[in-house]
Parts: C-alpha cells; sequence; structure tokens
C-alpha cells in the first residue's frame, strides 16, 4: 500500500499523463481516469514501462456513475486520497449563434459539473489526508480561457472560468481541513487538444505538459503554510 495515493482524470494523454508520471515517480499511488478505453490502456501500458502500477479505469466523468465508480475502486485499491487531479475537459467551438445543445452539456458536465462531483464524492478522504499531514492537495485543470473569455469558445471559457471561481470557493471552505486548491490556467500546450491551432502555432513553440506536471511537482513540496491559489502559464511574449 502506497503512503500517498492519487486520482488523475484525463490521464491517457498530455497533462493529466505528464501528471500521473510525474506522481508515479514520487511514490504515489495513482488511478487514472480517461474516456477512451483504447487510449487509457496505452498510457498504463507506457506509465508501467516507466515502472509505474498505475490503476486505469475507463469512463465518461460527465457521468456521475462514472464519478462514483472511480472513487470507490480507488478507495478499495488504495485506502486514502492526497491528491485530486480534476483534468479532464473538452473544447468544442462554435459561434454563439450555432452552439449545439449536445455539446453545451458535454462541456458543461465534463468541465466543471464532474469537478463539483469529484470533490463531493472524495471529500471525506481528503479531509483523512488533510488531518494527517495538512497539506491535502486538489489540482483543477483550468484554462488562459478561464482568465479570459475567447470567441468561438465561449461555452469551454465560461466553464473555465467557472472552475476558477469553484476553486476558490474550495479553498474558503476546505484550507482549514488541511485541504489546498490550485486551478492550472495554460495557454497553449503541445498535446492533441491545440491540434485546431498548430497551423498557426509551431508544436514546438508550444507549452510542454512537463512545464505543468513540474509545477504540481512544486505544489506538492510546499509546506502546509503556503497556498497558491491558481498558477498561469504563458508562452514567451504571451499575454492575457
Amino acid at each position: 500500500m502506497a503512503e500517498r495515493a492519487a486520482i488523475v482524470t484525463g490521464g491517457s494523454s498530455g497533462i493529466g499523463l505528464a501528471i500521473a508520471r510525474m506522481l508515479l515517480s514520487e511514490g504515489y499511488g495513482v488511478t487514472v481516469a480517461a474516456r477512451r478505453p483504447d487510449k487509457l490502456e496505452a498510457a498504463a501500458a507506457e506509465l508501467a514501462k516507466d515502472g509505474g502500477e498505475p490503476q486505469h479505469i475507463a469512463g465518461d466523468t460527465g457521468d456521475e456513475e462514472v464519478v462514483k465508480r472511480i472513487v470507490e475502486a480507488h478507495r478499495e485499491r488504495f485506502g486514502r486520497l492526497d491528491v485530486l487531479v480534476n483534468n479532464a475537459g473538452v473544447g468544442i467551438g462554435a459561434a454563439v449563434g450555432e452552439i449545439q445543445t449536445k455539446f453545451l452539456d458535454i462541456q458543461l458536465n465534463v468541465n466543471l459539473r464532474s469537478y463539483v462531483l469529484f470533490y463531493r464524492e472524495c471529500v471525506e478522504l481528503l479531509k483523512a489526508a488533510g488531518a494527517e499531514h495538512h497539506n491535502a492537495l486538489v489540482i483543477n485543470t483550468s484554462s488562459i480561457a478561464g482568465k479570459s473569455g475567447q470567441a468561438w469558445l465561449s461555452v469551454y471559457s465560461a466553464t473555465k472560468h467557472g472552475v476558477l471561481g469553484f476553486t476558490q470557493a474550495m479553498n474558503k471552505e476546505l484550507n482549514g481541513d488541511g485541504i489546498k486548491s490550485c486551478a492550472l490556467c495554460p495557454g497553449f500546450v503541445d498535446t492533441a487538444m491545440t491540434d485546431f491551432v498548430k497551423g498557426s502555432v509551431a508544436p514546438e513553440d508550444m507549452i510542454r505538459p512537463e512545464d505543468v506536471s513540474e509545477a504540481v511537482r512544486m505544489l506538492l513540496a510546499l509546506s502546509p503554510n503556503c497556498v497558491i491559489p491558481e498558477l498561469i502559464f504563458q508562452r514567451p511574449g504571451e499575454s492575457l
């Protein structure tokens, strides 16, 4: 049984996979969740090659029953939760007059609703860790779009603004229980999610997923006396 344990959603690629790899390297027991079973199996195999043994669970985190299943499986496997990484997300662009309700609901459910549900289902485990070492941590992936709304990504921007607000509320509500929350606000990161812009921004000029995971490693090393509620990641010369 690992001395510390974490759940990472959206962990089959990109930022989530980089964070899962970092946590395993730090000795955490890790449950990785993602929507697509094939990608998740490949990610788990990749992590295993690096010496990790993550538990992996496929499912749509926009579904409440999937959230409950992930948390219960983690509880059964590891018995504790020190770090929760709410990273699953989806962006579907459209002009406001062309927003489809189906895609509106997908973004609201995955990008925001699932984060609330994971807090609810994990809070007792997080409080137990907070009582033990006063340094339980929740990472919520927001976006630069959560700091400045973007045309054609209006729904995505709204959900990411919501993540920032919810993170602020959770710090006010849970800091006294030894639980910190930090919202990550990256610009363009070289992942599949930014393929739509790689014709104008070269992948080699983008933020690396490892830049984000190393920032999370730093957050893990902080004393219980320090809360960093938000981190912004920008490319050189970029502004909000």
